[in-house]
């Protein structure tokens, strides 16, 4: 696993909505590096045949997009952002506010903002290739501060539970080489100032290396 080297300027945040689970992955953004140049193969293209008459249909029922929310401030971390490293500062950021958490599998790095503004970050545990963790918007639908994986008999404390097949965020012991069976692992301090805060409905947004700076906005 690799050691991501974190300035006041990287952090994963979402600016689109690309297709995965739970309707659709966002990508998220952050001012580290560019997201590598991947080559697409030509396609072969079939001899055009006449199209068939179309058929009027029903427009399809949309789903208002969530209100965008505007980074207003990043926190500051020095040195190199290592495995068990976490911060928490919710000083000067509004009290109350929507909670929105950014998760770059790329960076190894989970980010809480309330209302723009980031109050948390860490370093994180996740899938391993056998069992991925899935990208996409997800929402927080269960809490559980005691919480005993059913499947495998392990504690995972502050459980958020993001998925019906078991997929959430909760405490572990993050170290470098470790993963997870597709969950989150987060550092139980930081999972416990986390589930403090947040709320079922909250969003959880996981993607794997598109990054943006200050001012974007998370509107998925």
């Amino acid at each position: 696993m690799r050691v991501s080297l974190r300035t006041g300027l990287g952090l994963a945040l979402l600016v689109g909505v690309v297709g995965a689970t739970a309707g659709g992955a966002a990508m998220l953004l952050s001012a580290e590096r560019p997201a590598p140049v991947v080559a697409k193969p030509v396609a072969k293209v079939a001899a055009a045949k006449p199209a068939p008459v179309a058929v009027p249909t029903p427009a399809a029922v949309s789903t208002p997009a969530p209100e965008a929310m505007v980074v207003r401030r990043v926190l500051k971390i020095d040195g190199p952002f290592t495995h068990g490293r976490w911060v928490w500062d919710e000083d000067g950021a509004p009290a109350k506010g929507p909670l929105v958490v950014t998760i770059d599998l790329d960076a190894q790095v989970l980010s809480v903002f309330r209302d723009g503004y980031e109050i948390g970050a860490a370093v994180v545990l996740y899938g391993a290739d056998w069992k991925p963790t899935p990208l996409g918007a997800l929402k927080i639908t269960e809490k559980d501060a005691d919480h005993v994986s059913n499947l495998y008999g392990a504690p995972m404390p502050y459980m958020l539970r993001l998925t019906n097949d078991g997929i959430s965020i909760h405490g572990s012991d993050v170290q470098e080489g470790g993963a997870t069976h597709g969950c989150i692992g987060v550092p139980t301090a930081f999972a416990k100032k986390l589930f403090g805060v947040a709320k079922l409905g909250d969003r959880v947004i996981i993607t794997n290396g598109k990054r943006l700076g200050m001012g974007g906005a998370i509107t998925a």
